[in-house]
């Protein structure tokens, strides 16, 4: 079973957190989600608290196939800033390992440099953070071991296409049926 982890720190839209959350649990991906904070009680961009299951310090990277990022503001920012993380990042993009992320988020990938001659997507107005990337005009883009999305609007079809990605193309299309999107 594929394991994910999805990063959440104080400001990340809750939304696309839930909703990456629950669509890659419905796939029956093992998915961890972990607090960027010094408490596993993490509060959202509209004051919504959730409870991560494990602080940063206490993830096993060397057994995580996948790492996401939810955007939102200042959820964005804050996981920009997080040191560990990055070099995180850093070493799942140079292992080829997926990385996604979602609205705001993809600057997390663009300041390090990863998104430079790859497609991606982020939410309108922040395509200047994204160096080097070719934008695209649709709600996801695959590009490589990248994957990133628009915003909450398409916080769906964003996690559908993690799930394709980690799990297949038919996994996907059977859980887009079963939770009736057209």
């Amino acid at each position: 079973m594929k394991k994910v982890a999805v990063h959440l720190v104080t400001g990340f839209e809750e939304i696309e957190a839930v909703t990456i959350i629950d669509v890659l649990r419905r796939a029956n991906l093992e998915v961890t989600t972990v607090s960027m904070t010094a408490s596993n009680e993490v509060t959202g961009a509209h004051q919504i608290p959730v409870i991560a299951d494990v602080l940063f310090s206490e993830v096993e990277y060397s057994n995580i196939d996948a790492l996401v990022l939810p955007g939102g503001m200042p959820g964005a920012k804050n996981l920009d800033e997080h040191e560990g993380l990055q070099q995180q990042i850093t070493q799942f993009n140079h292992e080829q390992k997926l990385l996604g992320a979602i609205c705001a988020a993809p600057l997390v990938f663009g300041h390090l440099g990863i998104l430079k001659g790859k497609k991606a997507v982020c939410y309108p107005g922040f395509e200047s953070e994204l160096h080097g990337a070719e934008i695209l005009k649709s709600p996801t883009a695959v590009s490589g071991n990248i994957v990133t999305g628009t915003g909450v609007g398409t916080a769906l079809k964003f996690a559908l296409q993690l799930v394709e990605e980690l799990a297949g193309k038919e996994k996907s299309k059977q859980l887009a049926k079963a939770v009736l999107v057209e």
